[in-house]
Order: structure tokens, then sequence, then C-alpha cells
């Protein structure tokens, strides 16, 4: 019997060295949530590149746009546990939507394989450049003189800047109102044009509106300023002393990928994170790296599911 037990831990020893050495064989699937273009496209893209490079794989990106990234973390939660299947999964996926809608069919503290974190990213505050508040006191000064007038567009309901928005509100002791669209493009619209007082937004494709003065920047969600928007203050800087909020990009794979599998991975993303080019490249389109292991990955959504449930219950916002 001893003989056997022997001849068995020796066979695990021999193929889990055979699964770290032979990993990945073949291409890696990267699941995206979101359609072809958006910010979290974009950003997966250029990831997706790098990893491959390291890998010496091709990582390829495959869309599965719908339900603010639930589809794409059902399809992952899914799949075979072989490390041929990950996730480029955006914040809200994970700590948003579990609590918005009804038919998510996942766990995100139980159901995945955690990879680690990739970057984070800061929302700015947008309003009409017509308005007439010039900062973030100023707004809530007015939305308290003027119940009922001061209103905010989002991509939807539960959306991250729907959210960011009730919290906001929540923390000054006003009420606003919100007005929900399918995206945020025709928010921005909305904002543009004056029909809806302000909303938050990806500071990387916000800035171009800021600089082409279609709207004004009054803050930045994060807890110092962007590099990107320097003369942009912070919402602390603003009177909202716990208002330090950052939104983030993750990898994940569906529970049961190998340890060795999973340590692979993490430090395949190490290196691609070292790399100058890489972090140059995410620079440009707004995102500051933040490349982690496992562990604060899932520490970090426990906390922001926590935050979020908060917000959603003291809203009152209707769950799908």
């Amino acid at each position: 019997m001893l003989r056997m037990m022997l001849a068995g831990a020796m066979l695990a020893l021999i193929q889990g060295a055979a699964s770290a050495e032979t990993y990945p064989s073949r291409p890696v699937k990267l699941l995206v949530g979101y359609a072809p273009g958006g910010p979290v496209d974009t950003a997966a893209r250029i990831y997706a590149d790098y990893l491959g490079r390291v890998l010496k794989q091709p990582v390829v990106v495959e869309n599965r746009a719908g339900a603010s990234g639930a589809i794409a973390a059902g399809m992952t939660s899914s799949a075979k546990p072989d490390g041929y299947t990950l996730y480029f999964v955006a914040s809200p996926t994970m700590t948003m939507t579990p609590l918005i809608q009804k038919s998510v069919s996942f766990k995100p503290t139980q159901d995945f394989s955690y990879i680690g974190l990739i970057t984070d990213y800061t929302n700015v505050l947008l309003i009409n450049r017509d308005f007439p508040a010039k900062t973030v006191q100023e707004l809530v000064t007015y939305a308290r003189q003027h119940p009922g007038e001061v209103s905010f567009g989002s991509a939807g309901v539960g959306a991250s800047n729907h959210l960011s928005a009730e919290l906001l509100a929540q923390m000054s002791g006003v009420r606003m109102l919100h007005v929900p669209y399918k995206g945020n493009a025709p928010a921005m619209a909305d904002v543009i044009s004056g029909k809806v007082t302000f909303m938050f937004d990806i500071t990387g494709t916000a800035i171009g509106h800021i600089h082409g003065g279609k709207v004004r920047a009054l803050a930045v969600t994060s807890k110092t300023r962007n590099p990107a928007l320097p003369e942009v203050p912070t919402l602390v800087e603003s009177g909202l002393k716990q208002y330090d909020l950052t939104g983030w990009y993750a990898l994940i794979g569906p529970r049961g990928i190998p340890a060795d599998v999973t340590e692979r991975l993490v430090q395949a993303q190490r290196t691609v994170g070292q790399d100058a080019s890489f972090r140059n490249r995410m620079s440009e389109v707004g995102y500051d790296l933040n490349i982690t292991g496992p562990a604060p990955l899932q520490e970090r959504i426990g906390k922001e599911l926590a935050l979020w449930g908060n917000v959603v219950k003291t809203a009152n916002i209707a769950v799908e």
C-alpha cells in the first residue's frame, strides 16, 4: 500500500511539472465582456499582445458583450479549467453587476481562479460647460437649493457611473435625478447639449471632450490627481473626504485552474508589467498599472462588493 501511495504521489509531481513546462501549448482565448472599440476592449487587446509574447502563444481576444460583462463571466465560470479560457474582466462586472442583476449565474468570490489585477483607472466628473457650478461644492449647493433640477446621466441602471453618482449624492446629502441611457455615448451627448447636468466617465475616454471644451471636468474619483488631468482636483480635495474610488481590470479564469498554471500566468503577467513599452501604451490610453497576484484581487472584490451593496440598498436601486 505504501509503495502504491508513493508511486501515486510521484506521478502527481511529474504531471504537475509537465503541465508547468508545456502550458501553454496552443493559443489562449481571452474573453472581453464588452463590444469591440470600447475602453475595455482597447486595453484588453494591448494586454493580449504582450501576454502572448511572454507565453509564446497567441492570446486571442473574443468579445462576448452583454449584461454588463455578465455573459462573458458566465462563460468563464463554466469553461474547462485548463488555462486556455481567461477573462479580462472590468471591476463593475465583479462588484456591481451581481448586486443589480438577478439573472447573474456566477458568484464573484467563489466561481473563478484569480490571477491578479492589471490596471487601475480613474473616473472624472464631467459637467455641462454652461452650468453655473464651477466646483463640486457649488454643484452640491446648487442641487440643495434647486431640488429636482440637477440630473446625471449614466450608461444604464447599475452601471459604474450610475453608482458613482449615487455615492456622490449620498455623501453630500442631496437628491439628484438619475437619467439612464443605453451606453456612455448618448449620455455624454446629452451632457454636452445640456439635457442632463453631469456624468462620470473613464478619464481616458473623457480627455478628448475635456480638451475640446465640450464639457468641464470638476473632479476625479481617485485619492490623488490623475497625471493626464493634473489641473483637475480630486473629490477628496473637493470636500468629500471618503470619496476614493478607482476602477480596475484584472485577469481571471474558471475555478480549478491547476496551481502551476495559475502561477505561470501570474509570473507572465508580472513580466508584461515590467515591459516599458507596455506601461507606456497603457498610460497613453489613460490607465495606471497595478500588477498584483491573486490575493489582492480577491480582497478588492470583497471590499467593493460591500461598498456598492450599501450604495444599492441606500439608493433603493431596483434589482433587475
